[in-house]
């Protein structure tokens, strides 16, 4: 999904956003509102999602987290999400960052 997509998601009760990326890369901010899990730790952690019925991942750039998705979708059935271009296409439309 793009970052205007994942804006109506965000406003729709049940969302969740997680982002994969490292603890290095969190610290330069995060989509507000995000989780982390990074993803190797993804397998350990996914239950932490439970029972959230839309869950959309994102990376720096959107490779890791298509891994995330891939992932996710053939373990569960809720609506999984790639956000499309990381948070740098976030960033790139001048949306807000914070820090977790």
């Amino acid at each position: 999904i793009d970052p205007s997509k994942l804006r109506e998601l965000q406003s729709q009760a049940g969302t969740v956003v997680v982002d994969v990326r490292t603890d290095q890369e969190v610290g330069r901010g995060v989509i507000p509102g995000a989780r982390h899990i990074p993803l190797h730790l993804l397998p350990q952690r996914l239950s932490e999602l439970d029972p959230a019925p839309v869950v959309v991942f994102y990376c720096q750039s959107g490779a890791r987290s298509a891994q995330a998705s891939a992932f996710a979708s053939a373990r569960g059935d809720r609506e999984i999400y790639n956000l499309a271009g990381g948070i740098l296409a976030w960033a790139g439309r001048g949306l807000p960052l914070t820090n977790l």
